[in-house]
């Protein structure tokens, strides 16, 4: 494992291989919160398509710079600069949760560099209606954020278990572990990146969802509490060459089980 921090733009970088080595790479977009590091199950899956991973911290996040009052767009800049200083081409971009919504502004500001856009448990934009909010156990957080910064700023929910299903609390003590230990470690750098994420998730994403036409597949559980299926289904009207999949009994952690398949999916050339 290396760590690359490129210091004078507050990049915070981390990859299973110097730049120098960086060729094929999955682009791992975490989720809401992360510390921009490496995953061992998701090193893994990538490995098994002969892949590197290549992480991006979003600003406020793991010791990235705080960049207040960024939108969607904004929170990608970063990924994308890195693949355009590397220029990397053929890149798998995968966003996990509040990371899909980044993983498709990746896509939309480098079309030309991406093969393939993977999503799981990942939001669509905010409708301005009480449904996009359906089936969430706790909104609470995303509903501060539609009043504004002060009250998403204010607001001091604690997680609610409920929010997992009996298939995420088994992820969690399995494989995807490590997702939890890092949504853990995230919160040592404060609440910014989080506060920031919602806000940006309820706001115009600035983000041209049909600048991408290329393999698009948006995947979640059927029984995710935290981000409800009915959100794939939302953007996959929207963007182009997308598919919505949708895993019966899962929930929002769960579906990362199917994360290996849907690389070796892609990477056959069989994206449908």
């Amino acid at each position: 494992m290396r760590i690359l921090e490129h210091e004078s733009s507050g990049t915070l970088v981390h990859a299973t291989a110097p730049p120098s080595e960086l060729s094929w790479v999955v682009l791992w977009c975490g989720g809401t919160p992360h510390t921009g590091a490496l995953l061992a199950p998701v090193v893994a899956a990538a490995a098994a398509v002969r892949r590197d991973v290549l992480t991006v911290a979003r600003p406020g996040f793991g010791g990235a710079p705080r960049r207040e009052g960024r939108t969607v767009a904004d929170g990608a800049e970063d990924a994308v600069g890195v693949l355009e200083r590397l220029d990397l081409q053929d890149v798998l971009v995968v966003g996990y949760s509040g990371g899909g919504p980044h993983a498709l502004a990746v896509a939309a500001a480098v079309p030309r560099r991406v093969r393939a856009v993977l999503t799981f448990g990942g939001i669509a934009p905010y409708d301005g209606t009480p449904d996009w909010f359906a089936g969430m156990v706790d909104p609470s957080g995303l509903q501060a954020a539609v009043e504004g910064p002060v009250a998403r700023g204010g607001h001091a929910g604690d997680f609610d278990p409920r929010s997992f299903n009996d298939r995420d609390h088994a992820a969690l003590e399995g494989e995807w572990g490590a997702l939890g230990a890092d949504a853990q470690a995230a919160h040592q750098h404060g609440p910014d990146g989080e506060v920031d994420d919602d806000l940006a998730f309820v706001r115009p994403w600035g983000v041209a969802l049909d600048a991408y036409d290329g393999p698009t597949r948006l995947v979640h559980g059927q029984d995710d509490r935290v981000v409800p299926a009915g959100h794939a289904t939302a953007l996959a009207a929207r963007v182009p060459g997308a598919t919505a999949v949708v895993h019966p009994g899962d929930g929002h952690v769960s579906v990362l089980g199917h994360l290996a398949d849907e690389l070796r999916r892609i990477s056959s050339g069989n994206p449908a």
